[in-house]
């Protein structure tokens, strides 16, 4: 299933995608894509209703994320090693993990706002993992049995706040509408082999990054087990799994978003994103 959820700021209301492409209205049966309701069980009995009974949505309706509580947002460093090369970042033996406020999160279609003193904003486009059940010190098969399904993301970074503001990579990933995630959740029934996910980015029509998640160094169950060593993974958390080669802080000299630029990008089963940067 694609599941999503769609409408204004404040009156939001869960869906899913049917096979012509168009919104369906689930909230009949499921009150929020959040909690209990992302339980891979729970899932499996919403995919046996039959599509064509729930209500039609109207064409050219806002899509949020596709979460509507997200507990955290756990980031992974560096996890393709061209993309560490030439950002200059350093590969380590575990993976590097890092928070990102859960308030960072917003729509696929949302405006990207550049922070006021902020002139290094930087785009990764990424592989998202969002938990469906309770994970702590996981195996990998339980940490594959953990998954409510896959999403795209957009890893927005502040490099100065990340890199010259105490060396704390947090401060450089929180800003409001620092993860754009969706358009849709993407069960695992649904993408097959997550190993294999062509992603790609543009800024202002230019090809940024573009790439497959079979490149990563650390695979998705292995992830997602390693991270419940360290936290409780809930439902509803959402695992960033890095981001390829190609982010503006890799260039010589560097490139970063300003207002007005757009970004778009997206990934083979997960959709597209497009949003427009904003001063505020």
């Amino acid at each position: 299933m694609r599941l999503v959820r769609f409408g204004e700021r404040g009156s939001e209301r869960p869906g899913l995608v049917d096979e012509a492409g168009g919104i369906r209205d689930t909230s009949d049966y499921v009150g929020t894509l959040d909690g209990a309701n992302l339980d891979p069980d729970r899932l499996v009995e919403l995919a046996a209703i039959d599509p064509e009974t729930l209500p039609k949505v109207a064409e050219g309706v806002r899509l949020c994320k596709p979460i509507e509580r997200i507990g955290k947002i756990v980031g992974v460093g560096p996890n393709y090693s061209d993309s560490a090369r030439l950002a200059g970042f350093r590969m380590n033996p575990e993976p590097t993990l890092f928070l990102k406020s859960a308030t960072s999160a917003c729509g696929p279609n949302d405006p990207i706002e550049i922070p006021r003193l902020a002139n290094r904003v930087d785009w990764g486009v990424e592989l998202a993992v969002v938990i469906g059940r309770v994970a702590k010190y996981a195996g990998v098969e339980d940490a594959q049995r953990a998954i409510a399904g896959y999403c795209l993301a957009n890893d927005i970074t502040e490099r100065n706040f990340q890199l010259q503001r105490g060396g704390q990579w947090t401060k450089g990933k929180s800003h409001d509408t620092f993860c754009p995630l969706g358009p849709w959740l993407v069960t695992p029934d649904e993408l097959s082999d997550p190993d294999s996910v062509a992603l790609w980015l543009d800024v202002n029509g230019e090809r940024q990054q573009i790439g497959s998640t079979g490149e990563m160094i650390f695979k998705i169950p292995y992830l997602v087990s390693y991270v419940s060593r360290f936290m409780r993974l809930e439902p509803g958390d959402v695992i960033l799994t890095g981001t390829l080669a190609g982010v503006g802080l890799s260039y010589d000299p560097p490139r970063f978003l300003k207002a007005g630029d757009r970004i778009r990008l997206g990934g083979s089963g997960l959709g597209e994103q497009e949003n427009l940067c904003v001063a505020i």
